[in-house]
């Protein structure tokens, strides 16, 4: 176990959830404000890659890596750190499997 580690594995996670959902964020207000960046092509690869990424683990059924790795950097029983609670209250929702799935999908 090493909370230490579990939790900048948990700041990378949040990271990434943060690029996939603020990334269509900006696109769409920089498509209407007229930013140039938005329309960058390796940008919108990195980020249709990552979309397809989390939708195919959503439809395939298994878990995120990040998750399974943090979850055995903590061990079963461990407590969380500050930090680590308040990205997972951030990140995680108790909603049915499917919903995530069609809102991954979409």
């Amino acid at each position: 176990m090493n909370p230490l580690l579990a939790d900048m594995v948990l700041i990378v996670h949040f990271a990434f959830v943060l690029f996939v959902v603020g990334g269509v964020v900006l696109i769409w207000i920089g498509a209407a404000a007229g930013w140039h960046w938005v329309r960058n092509f390796w940008f919108r690869i990195a980020h249709l890659v990552a979309i397809a990424f989390v939708a195919g683990e959503a439809l395939v059924g298994v878990w995120c890596p990040l998750t399974l790795w943090e979850d055995a950097l903590r061990g079963v029983y461990s407590e969380k750190s500050f930090v680590a609670r308040w990205i997972h209250r951030l990140m995680f929702y108790d909603f049915p499997g499917w919903m995530f799935t069609v809102a991954y999908v979409l």
